[in-house]
């Protein structure tokens, strides 16, 4: 059930039964040639869904106006300070706690999110102590079921940015754009993926120049949507048994 579309009774009810909630996080930001502005907002959005068929859960609408400094060289990336994300963000998680949920599974989409979300919820806890909510920070690609099968179907051409794995899911529930005339980028070395994990890129100027085509060492061109398929099943699987075990383990 989507939060935007129930209405109050229904949301009262949801929350005498069950107290958590979806909350997933994305972008606005360019994905390379093939890749959709709203990727990362839409895999959240489709695995949460695709989840919410199987089990019954509430799912708040997407936050997809986030950080994404790095890409604003690029058209149709839009972002927000990282200071401003972190206080939207721990105003809704202080909206949901004061309607009832006690737990809010945030499914996130975008690395730079990470930071700023846990700055947020550190300052939660602070304030709220024993009467805060419990909160999980989970990104997709991290379901263990889920990476193994990045790594079998795309190796060291995942890549950090534009990557095959969130293409496919998009090209299995929006569209596929032609990917006939784009060659492999430069892979990346160990050193750099470490360096700059979460997103931790540098001023939007020189990363255009250093990534012209918006690809972060993705091979975007080997996303199939049956790879999306499989990847936006194995995803919603792992949603559904960690947000329930999670809930009945606090119990």
């Amino acid at each position: 059930m989507k939060l935007e579309t129930a209405t109050s009774r229904e949301v009262a009810d949801y929350i005498n039964e069950c107290s958590g909630i979806i909350l997933p996080t994305g972008s606005l930001e360019q994905h390379g040639p093939i890749g959709l502005i709203g990727t990362d907002a839409l895999c959240v959005t489709t695995i949460a869904e695709r989840a919410a068929l199987d089990h019954t859960m509430l799912i708040a609408p997407t936050l997809c106006y986030t950080p994404a400094q790095f890409n604003m060289n690029f058209a149709g990336t839009v972002s927000v300070t990282a200071r401003a994300f972190a206080q939207l963000f721990e105003d809704i998680l202080r909206s949901l706690h004061r309607q009832g949920f006690k737990f809010i599974y945030v499914l996130n989409g975008h690395g730079a999110n990470l930071a700023p979300m846990r700055s947020a919820v550190h300052d939660l806890y602070l304030d709220l102590d024993d009467k805060a909510p419990k909160i999980k920070l989970r990104s997709w690609w991290e379901y263990p079921t889920v990476d193994a099968m990045r790594n079998e179907l795309y190796g060291e051409w995942e890549g950090m940015h534009g990557t095959p794995s969130e293409v496919a899911i998009t090209q299995a529930s929006v569209r596929v754009v032609d990917s006939t005339n784009h060659q492999p980028p430069a892979l990346l070395s160990e050193e750099f993926i470490r360096d700059h994990a979460g997103d931790f890129h540098g001023p939007a100027h020189d990363h255009a120049r250093e990534f012209p085509d918006g690809r972060v060492g993705s091979h975007s061109e080997l996303a199939k949507i049956e790879h999306g398929e499989a990847l936006i099943e194995a995803a919603a699987t792992a949603l559904i048994d960690e947000f329930t075990s999670w809930i009945d383990d606090s119990d």
